[in-house]
């Protein structure tokens, strides 16, 4: 492992500290805070919104695998099964683990027992 300079430590404990302190500013209020209307609607769609930026560049990066067949590539067709489930039920409580849920069924059979 290389040795970590002066300026790398220095920014790892910056971060640390402006971690610590925005997290921290709920316990350290002598008064309850109470978020924003809109605040509350837009972190609704925070997992979502997660979930689509760590997967979108896997699913829209081409397949190794199958270059010449994109069709053939079980991450679409995950993806795919996703966005219908949560198209369809959204709303509900369930919407978003079921549709993870739904999106797992449907790329691990075409993974799995196609290869694809």
């Amino acid at each position: 492992m290389a040795e970590m300079d002066g300026a790398t430590l220095l920014a790892i404990l910056g971060l640390t500290a402006i971690t610590v302190i925005t997290r921290s500013f709920f316990f350290i209020s002598q008064r309850p805070w109470r978020m924003p209307a809109w605040a509350q609607r837009a972190l609704q769609y925070a997992p979502i919104a997660a979930l689509a930026a760590v997967i979108a560049p896997d699913i829209f990066t081409s397949s190794a695998a199958h270059p010449n067949l994109p069709w053939r590539d079980a991450r679409l067709w995950g993806a795919v099964g996703t966005a219908l489930f949560y198209i369809a039920l959204r709303g509900r409580d369930f919407t978003l683990p079921g549709a993870i849920v739904f999106g797992i069924a449907v790329y691990l059979p075409l993974r799995l027992v196609w290869g694809w």
